[in-house]
């Protein structure tokens, strides 16, 4: 067609090139970057993903593309590492170069890269060490934190058994006997299950995870720019998040009062002794702002995915009730009615191999956190760049085939031999692996193995008369049991 108008003309031009760059550049790859399906314009690869539940599209895709792919969301390209062997191979063996975070807008702009979850570089190795440290000598790993978590059960115990066998939802108050552990540690406090504040927080905590994980977060992820200023739940996790920043800074504003550098009574006293210590010749990364938001990581962390991880677990024995029954009655053998120990699991290899058949299967952290790489490294035959971003899918390592024999279905003979002792399972990673491997992991044995044996020990689980209970998982970035009741009913 023959344009006589030079302004049309350019315009025609102008459109040509941006629908060349949108149809062919926008879907270029770096050199020998990892293969997948190919991106359409704007939207990427979210055609082919489930949006509710992306772990499952990355799984699938990983079938016909291989353990290394990558995939586009908006314009957002990661690459995705699929199976035991891959999944270690990037996140131990090739630590340094996966242990950075990428800038994911939600959790970006709401953390702003402070306190240890998503912090990035010197800070993020500064916060770490405080942390580990700071949790071996308030007791992680210890008797003295052993002896807290047994008072908490007792708590439990006396709240469920209150019910007298009736239907009730556990979900709120297990996320407080959980998260009381790690207030502990923090505050120096516990609460009341009924407590205003703690359920104010937990609601807070619970709300964020179901919407960070939902689709509404993941097209605001792809879109940030355009997404930014209209109304919707991506405004919810930063409004939240500000309300539970107020009651952390009037905490620690309150202990500055009393604080005593030789009676470090939490994990807050011993921070802002650190904030008060001089540095006349770096950088402090012991402000106010890490505090606050390293606070946020460890209690929104230390109470989601243990509490989650118990519920499955309870969800779990009522679905099978002979494993409920063998792992009560090897209660009854080792332990009888006395309270259990941590030294107890060794004698105890059929629970052992419960509870981390529980945590396979629960499957609670379904993605992993997002890694990026750090520097340009070479993996597995490709180059990824500097800044890839990059998940190192856990649902792939703990349904790997390979190295579990029945991988869809609940079943603990996963970590025993043939003659009944436990078998430990190198695919075994629930905690993710490496680097960035979860802080709290001690502590979340212990409680796992604690508050586990003290529920079985106290109560037979079962459905409420005339339910079913299924193994349905709710949308969230953690995956938990949809909302039910349970009866529990008191052991004579």
């Amino acid at each position: 067609m023959y344009v006589s108008d030079p302004i049309t003309m350019v315009l025609s031009i102008i459109i040509c090139v941006f629908l060349a760059i949108i149809f062919y550049g926008w879907n270029r790859r770096p050199p020998n970057f990892p293969p997948g399906p190919t991106p359409l314009p704007l939207i990427g690869n979210m055609h082919i993903l489930n949006l509710r539940k992306p772990y499952k599209s990355f799984y699938e895709l990983s079938k016909k593309y291989g353990p290394v792919y990558s995939i586009q969301i908006g314009g957002r390209k990661m690459v995705i590492l699929c199976g035991y062997e891959t999944v270690k191979d990037a996140l131990v063996n090739h630590a340094d170069a996966f242990s950075g975070r990428p800038i994911v807008p939600i959790f970006h702009e709401t953390t702003k890269g402070y306190g240890v979850i998503f912090a990035h570089n010197e800070n993020w190795k500064v916060m770490r060490r405080f942390t580990l440290s700071t949790l071996r000598d308030f007791g992680m790993g210890k008797k003295t934190i052993e002896d807290r978590i047994l008072e908490e059960c007792d708590c439990l115990v006396k709240k469920i058994k209150s019910f007298k066998g009736e239907p009730f939802e556990n979900r709120m108050i297990i996320n407080a006997a959980v998260a009381n552990v790690i207030v502990s540690i923090l505050l120096s406090h516990r609460f009341d299950y009924e407590d205003p504040t703690l359920l104010r927080l937990l609601k807070i905590v619970n709300e964020n995870i179901h919407i960070i994980g939902s689709p509404t977060v993941l097209l605001y992820n792809a879109f940030p720019s355009l997404i930014r200023r209209l109304p919707g739940k991506h405004k919810t996790v930063k409004k939240n998040l500000d309300e539970m920043h107020v009651f952390i800074r009037e905490t620690f504003t309150t202990q500055k009062k009393s604080l005593d550098a030789n009676d470090q009574r939490n994990l807050i006293d011993a921070f802002l002794v650190k904030q008060q210590e001089n540095k006349p010749n770096g950088e402090s990364f012991f402000t106010n702002e890490n505090l606050t938001m390293l606070v946020t990581d460890l209690f929104s962390a230390g109470m989601e995915t243990t509490s989650t991880t118990l519920r499955w677990g309870i969800l779990l024995m009522i679905n099978n009730p002979d494993i409920q029954k063998k792992v009560q009655n090897e209660i009854e053998k080792v332990i009888g009615s006395s309270p259990p120990r941590a030294s107890h699991r060794k004698d105890m290899p059929y629970t052992d191999a419960v509870i981390h058949e529980i945590q396979r299967f629960g499957n609670i952290v379904p993605n992993n956190l997002p890694h990026a790489t750090t520097q340009d490294v070479n993996f597995r035959g490709y180059f990824l760049p500097k800044g890839t971003h990059v998940i190192p899918l856990l649902t792939s390592v703990l349904l790997d085939e390979a190295h579990f024999g029945k991988p869809n279905k609940f079943y603990p003979e996963h970590f025993l031999d043939a003659s009944g002792h436990f078998l430990k399972n190198e695919a075994f990673m629930p905690f993710s692996a490496g680097k960035r491997t979860c802080a709290g992991e001690t502590l979340a044995k212990m409680e796992l193995f604690l508050f586990f044996v003290v529920l079985l020990q106290n109560f037979n689980f079962q459905a409420p008369p005339g339910i079913k209970l299924d193994l349905k998982a709710a949308v969230g970035f953690t995956r938990c049991p949809v909302s039910h009741e349970i009866c529990a009913i008191p052991r004579v």
